[in-house]
């Protein structure tokens, strides 16, 4: 049985509210998180994503207070992110009502807590999300890159895509860090080199502009598609995204 495309709107929050920006800069506030994910259920998503982008230790209470809060209105699958660095700070945000965990700088700096949370939670709640960048430098043509896009973390990112599935993540949330908040279309050429490497889902984050933008990333190889920009500022909704990819063949809820 095929599995369906999940469609996945993706929340950045900063200090409490969701923002976004082009290529992690120039943020514009898009809302309450709460009320967003809300909407967002209420539209058909699939899954959402939430992820802290400024990850401080004064934005850590207000994440878990946000995360319960959104927890008790949506009944879809919930992923955080955003300063986890622990099996305690996973521990926390799993009893807030966090569903799965994306993990990113501090799986760089110490590739073992992947394994840990993996031994601990199991595999199914650990997403590694990977921010690549074109590097015509490394093997595979792909770096993986910390702080918002802005420094290499010196890694290839298909191989390091690859390590982090041995060491226990579920799944690999791909954001195409050339091609966030451009809306020209996903990074087709990283999602297929990826997905020759791993077994697990692939969710392609980065480019999404218009409906038909989508399809074209699940041929590539992807299980899921997240957005951020277009559904924020209501460009695009939930339902025209499920509406291009059953149209296309791919199989959605």
């Amino acid at each position: 049985m095929t599995l369906a495309v999940r469609v996945i709107p993706c929340l950045d929050v900063d200090a409490g509210r969701v923002v976004k920006g082009i290529n992690f800069k120039e943020l514009r506030d898009a809302g309450d998180p709460v009320e967003l994910a809300a909407t967002y259920d209420k539209e058909g998503a699939d899954e959402l994503t939430f992820l802290d982008i400024s990850a401080s230790h004064e934005g850590r209470a207000t994440t878990l207070e946000i995360v319960t809060r959104t927890a008790e209105q949506v009944f879809i699958p919930l992923t955080v992110g955003g300063g986890i660095r622990s099996v305690d700070d996973v521990d926390r945000m799993l009893r807030a009502g966090a569903d799965k965990i994306a993990v990113n700088t501090a799986a760089i700096d110490r590739p073992e807590l992947i394994a840990e949370i993996a031994d601990r939670f199991g595999n199914q709640v650990l997403v590694l999300s990977v921010d690549a960048r074109r590097a015509p430098g490394t093997d595979s043509g792909f770096e993986v890159t910390t702080h918002g896009g802005r420094k290499s973390a010196g890694l290839d990112a298909i191989e390091w895509a690859a390590r982090a599935v041995e060491l226990g993540a579920g799944e690999i949330l791909l954001n195409a860090m050339d091609a966030d908040g451009t809306e020209d279309g996903f990074d087709i050429d990283l999602i297929k080199a990826v997905r020759s490497e791993v077994t697990v889902p692939v969710i392609a984050s980065g480019g999404a502009g218009r409906a038909d933008h989508f399809p074209p990333a699940v041929d590539a190889g992807a299980d899921a598609v997240l957005a951020a920009t277009i559904f924020h500022f209501g460009k695009v909704r939930i339902g025209e995204v499920k509406q291009a990819l059953s149209g296309a063949g791919a199989p959605v809820r």
